[in-house]
């Protein structure tokens, strides 16, 4: 048996708690399974944190730009932008730009009886962004408007409990924004339109499904009394979302004056900077239970060389030399990290597939803007966490493996 075998050999019978007395077996093997369940509780714990953490930015993310785009042109003083089909021409130039939507948008009143009244913000467009289509609970999202319905309208389920509606209640919608225009006459009555609801979505955002609904934009124009060209503005899709911010900027600049350009991150930059400073956060917390189990290898391989004081003079008497002393228990230490780390690493895979496919965390809506703890695994994350492990639980071994290559051989036999 050569040197190598023989130290793994040792080392793998310590971790078993295979030599010695039958008590010091049973607490070797307690000590072992201790450090070993440290380290995978760690493992998954910091794992589980990270892979949260992503999903709840992807989740956002993904819904955010469901109910608008990576990027929103306007005007600056919120006013309808005239000449659509012009700046639409030279937003194309771009070639970052994926592609372009017309927006008319405007806050209205939505009355189903006279109790029954709610704000809300009317949206016109000429198709339901696909999100929302993905996450129609009823009805259709066709938005264009069909000579046996009065107008089209989707809403969100919020707002359809809220109010008590169903597919095809008819409501009625008011815009007061004649109403705000200094040049009109006192006595101007606001403009109103019927509409029948075909659809209700349902997102889990709840901001957004008790706000926001849905008609086609030509019906949005004639209730808004928007010109034929006009829109309020044109939500962008991009390539690369990263590119948001730069692509805005050179809008702004290539669109000249009066022109807003604003990211998805600056319109929403509450919602990110709460996103960031739960990345910043929680995995530092939690990699502090990555060390406590790396403590916890080091206190566990400490009491083995004590319980082992006797054997360890027993090699050194035959020949062994320190180095490999030290080299057997840093394979110990390899050894706790390694199953320590692949158990982590399966526990939360399987727990993370769980949680994925069938949302055993629930979640407030109101609070989190989704219904379950959202999942998003990546092996480059599992990777990275399992060669940190290893490489702290070696290196909290090395302490351990000096003590144990120091003991005088002599003395242990003599006293011991």
């Amino acid at each position: 048996m050569d040197l190598v075998s023989f130290k793994t050999f040792i080392a793998w019978r310590y971790l078993r708690g295979a030599q010695g007395s039958e008590n010091g077996r049973g607490f070797l093997r307690f000590v072992s399974w201790v450090a070993i369940g440290g380290v995978a509780l760690g493992v998954a714990t910091l794992l589980l944190a990270v892979s949260v953490v992503r999903g709840f930015s992807q989740e956002i993310e993904t819904k955010i730009v469901g109910f608008g785009a990576h990027v929103q042109v306007e005007s600056i003083r919120h006013t309808p932008l005239a000449d659509a089909t012009s700046l639409m021409n030279q937003i194309r130039e771009q070639d970052a730009v994926v592609s372009i939507q017309p927006v008319v948008t405007e806050f209205v009143l939505l009355r189903r009886s006279s109790q029954d009244i709610d704000g809300v913000g009317l949206w016109g467009t000429d198709r339901l962004p696909v999100y929302l289509e993905e996450h129609l609970t009823s009805g259709s999202a066709n938005l264009e408007q069909d000579a046996a319905i009065t107008a089209p309208l989707v809403i969100g389920n919020s707002l359809a409990e809220n109010l008590g509606l169903a597919l095809g209640d008819q409501v009625t919608i008011l815009s007061t924004r004649n109403l705000r225009d200094t040049n009109a006459l006192l006595m101007t009555r606001p403009r109103f339109k019927q509409f029948e609801i075909t659809g209700i979505y349902e997102t889990a955002l709840a901001d957004f499904d008790e706000t926001y609904v849905f008609t086609d934009i030509d019906v949005a124009r004639q209730l808004l009394d928007y010109g034929p060209e006009e829109v309020t503005r044109f939500d962008l899709m991009l390539q690369d979302v990263t590119t948001a911010e730069s692509i805005a900027l050179t809008l702004e600049e290539t669109l000249g004056l009066g022109i807003l350009a604003r990211s998805i991150f600056e319109i929403y930059r509450g919602l990110f900077a709460w996103v960031d400073l739960q990345e910043a956060i929680i995995p530092l917390v939690i990699s502090v239970l990555v060390l406590v189990a790396a403590f916890n290898v080091m206190g566990a391989l400490l009491m083995i060389v004590l319980e082992k004081t006797r054997e360890i003079g027993i090699l050194a008497s035959m020949g062994t030399s320190r180095q490999d002393i030290q080299k057997l228990y840093l394979h110990l230490g390899f050894f706790v990290g390694g199953f320590g780390t692949a158990i982590g690493l399966v526990l939360a895979w399987g727990l993370g597939m769980l949680q994925l496919h069938y949302g055993i965390v629930g979640l407030p809506a109101e609070a989190y803007y989704m219904t379950t703890a959202p999942i998003a695994m990546y092996i480059s994350d599992f990777v990275l966490v399992a060669m940190i492990s290893l490489l702290l639980c070696l290196g909290a071994s090395y302490f351990p493996a000096r003590v144990a290559s120091r003991i005088l051989p002599l003395q242990v036999i003599r006293f011991g």
